[in-house]
């Protein structure tokens, strides 16, 4: 049997997975990092992307779309922090066009300048997203 490093990965809303993986590769800001168990302690910044993780027994790998966040590394531990994190079968546009549309109607009964600012930044997070879920369909049409 394959060595494995227990995975969390949550998001604001709940936990998306949680279980044993033979590896992990993450979107780190400077660059994708690949994680087998026994990997050096570490803390690194996520940016948007696909983490991938190759489960025991499985000849497939689990996808899932991170928004950004944080991944902390132990030699038996790999967690991961996101603000929205969505499983591949999951994925959808609707869920981010409702996301967009909340933010819209929001927008619409908002009146100062701090508020409105940071509504249009949650707005371009949301459209960040959406491109992401859309370049890894096509991605995943391709294979």
């Amino acid at each position: 049997m394959a060595m494995t490093v227990q995975v969390d990965i949550v998001s604001i809303e709940s936990s998306i997975f949680s279980g044993l993986a033979e590896f992990v590769v993450a979107p780190a800001e400077l660059g994708e990092v690949g994680i087998y168990p026994g990997h050096a302690p570490m803390i690194a910044r996520l940016r948007a992307g696909i983490v991938r993780l190759r489960l025991p027994d499985r000849s497939d790998e689990e996808v899932i779309y991170v928004s950004s966040g944080m991944l902390e590394v132990q030699p038996r531990r790999v967690t991961i922090l996101s603000d929205l994190a969505i499983a591949e079968e999951e994925m959808s546009e609707g869920r981010l066009r409702d996301e967009k549309r909340k933010i819209d109607e929001t927008m619409k009964n908002r009146v100062t300048a701090q508020e409105y600012a940071k509504i249009e930044a949650d707005l371009a997070a949301a459209f960040r997203d959406l491109n992401g879920i859309m370049q890894l369909k096509h991605r995943r049409k391709g294979l």
